[in-house]
């Protein structure tokens, strides 16, 4: 009997090149699974039958496209679409031989943080049904958490991927923008939008990403790899530079079961041969936001403005995508004020985010007749923040999946050049 709770993509190669299981009994272990777990989890909304061959099964988030598989995006303005042609990550899956299981629950176009927002039901965490698995990937995440795949693919916006792999003890990862085609995936936000995979260790998440990665001629925005994606051998980290941003480590809404285990994390880093920590920190000086006071002390910092911001980013995005096939104009207006030398980041985006904390930027955003300035929509956001903060508890849900949000945009925006990376710490058991 397959044990496709604990079963890695690895193992299951091995088995099949071992001849020790057949490719139909390895994809009916996972149909079982899903026919005896799925009814509670809800994590597919799709499930294939098997189409023969020899290939590892793998799950895929709906809003990917499908040859001849209903994509939905998790709406019921596509229910019945049924994609003509494969999306390029398909594409090159099927050319490895891998064998779509199913398609996966998402808040509807992938719009959401908590898989609850589908237009078909919520999807439940295999860990505990009555908390959500994250999202908008919280089908797949869920999918791989319960045995019911033994890896999937998923698309990060702000933190889809990664946020869902961590409610649910996976290894998720965004790859780096441009690394991975977006050729038939169901747009959010284009400038954002990455397919990447989930998997229950870092060599799976690895192969996969090898898998998916590379140059596209459907994608214009696409490159190649500067050099062949490699499995990770050995548990030796020697000469490898570890940073730790404070803000993210010592936020008071971080539970104490979470702190422990990313301090535990860093703690083995050094027994692996790490040495060199940098402490860094996301801050700046911020200079006056509307309705807040004009202290360092008690204006937001930057990175706080970065959840506001990518927010802003991707309505600007819906508009014009909207707008373009309605045949209407949309207007996105930039910084009035050229980049000055007081802007530390070394991003487009993030000196976006300084100029607009600082008050030396204004980005407006037009939305028909209502002109909105992204410092009220920070301002805003803040303060809900604040608000959320003061709760006894932060559970997964309301406020909580906000501070999830803000601990993810931040690396969606900075434009960093290496893929991100959540790792399966721990669940920690949430505190009374």
């Amino acid at each position: 009997m397959v044990d496709t709770l604990r079963l890695t993509a690895e193992e299951a190669v091995r088995l099949l090149e071992a001849r020790e299981l057949s490719g139909s009994e390895l994809y009916a272990a996972y149909r079982e699974a899903i026919d005896a777990r799925d009814p509670e989890l809800h994590a597919y909304l799709h499930v294939c039958d098997d189409d023969g061959g020899e290939g590892i099964p793998i799950a895929v988030k709906d809003v990917i496209g499908t040859k001849g598989i209903p994509t939905t995006a998790g709406s019921r303005i596509l229910e019945g679409y049924v994609p003509v042609y494969d999306s390029t990550v398909i594409e090159r899956c099927k050319a490895h031989g891998l064998r779509i299981l199913g398609k996966t629950n998402t808040d509807e176009f992938a719009m959401g943080s908590s898989t609850e927002n589908s237009a078909f039901g919520p999807t439940r965490n295999p860990w505990d049904p009555s908390r959500v698995p994250g999202g908008s990937g919280g089908g797949s995440a869920a999918a791989v958490a319960a045995g019911l795949a033994p890896w999937a693919l998923g698309s990060d916006t702000g933190g889809s991927i990664k946020q869902p792999a961590a409610l649910c003890g996976n290894v998720g990862l965004r790859p780096t923008y441009g690394t991975v085609s977006r050729y038939g995936i169901v747009a959010f936000a284009s400038s954002l939008d990455q397919v990447g995979p989930v998997a229950r260790n870092v060599r799976d998440c690895a192969f996969l990403y090898s898998v998916i990665a590379g140059r596209d001629p459907c994608d214009s925005t696409t490159v190649e790899l500067p050099q062949p994606v490699e499995l990770p051998r050995g548990d030796d980290l020697t000469g490898l530079r570890v940073g730790v941003p404070r803000e993210f480590n010592e936020h008071e809404a971080i539970e104490p079961g979470v702190r422990a285990a990313v301090e535990r994390a860093i703690e083995l880093c050094r027994e692996l041969g790490v040495r060199r920590f940098l402490q860094t920190s996301t801050a700046g000086t911020c200079g006056p936001v509307p309705g807040r006071p004009a202290t360092e002390e008690d204006a937001p910092p930057p990175w706080e403005l970065s959840v506001p911001y990518k927010r802003t980013k991707l309505e600007a995005e819906r508009i014009v995508l909207a707008a373009a096939r309605e045949g209407l104009d949309a207007v996105v207006v930039n910084p009035t004020t050229p980049v000055g030398e007081g802007d530390r980041s070394p991003t487009p985006t993030g000196r976006m985010i300084e100029g607009i904390a600082s008050g030396r930027h204004r980005a407006y955003l037009a939305t028909g007749l209502n002109i909105v300035d992204v410092r009220d929509v920070a301002r805003g956001h803040v303060l809900a923040l604040e608000r959320g903060r003061r709760g006894e508890r932060y559970i997964l849900g309301g406020a909580d999946l906000e501070l999830a949000e803000l601990f993810a945009a931040v690396a969606e925006l900075a434009g960093l050049p290496r893929p991100r990376l959540r790792l399966p710490y721990a669940i920690a058991r949430v505190l009374g």
